[in-house]
């Protein structure tokens, strides 16, 4: 449905640091970078943008990633940490969504709930 996304973030350099560990395992790499924003996706994409802007004061958007294997997951949750994310839930089946459902949830530099989530 989407074409892509942009959020607005604080810290451009944190939030590039975040999403590029958080989001490698999972097959996204920054692929265009400037000094007022970056993007991310697919190798020739531009699926998730950030946009500088010092003026944030906190932003509250749910994202949620495509994770190949449930591995894919738990490495997006451990890399994220390292990235200086913060847990919003550690990887794990959410039977309450679907018999399948295994995910992790980490709070971004900007308090954004980010998910990696494998229906696998």
């Amino acid at each position: 449905m989407f074409h892509h996304i942009g959020l607005k973030v604080k810290d451009l350099d944190a939030s590039v640091r975040f999403y590029t560990a958080a989001l490698a395992p999972l097959g996204y790499e920054v692929t265009l970078q400037d000094e007022s924003s970056a993007a991310f996706g697919a190798r020739g994409t531009y699926t998730l943008w950030l946009l500088a802007d010092a003026r944030l004061a906190h932003s509250l958007v749910h994202l949620a990633f495509s994770a190949p294997t449930h591995a894919a997951v738990d490495a997006f949750y451990r890399a994220g940490l390292e990235a200086r994310g913060r847990d919003n839930g550690a990887p794990g089946l959410r039977r309450d969504y679907s018999p399948k459902y295994y995910a992790a949830f980490l709070f971004d530099p900007d308090g954004n709930n980010v998910e990696a989530v494998c229906l696998k």
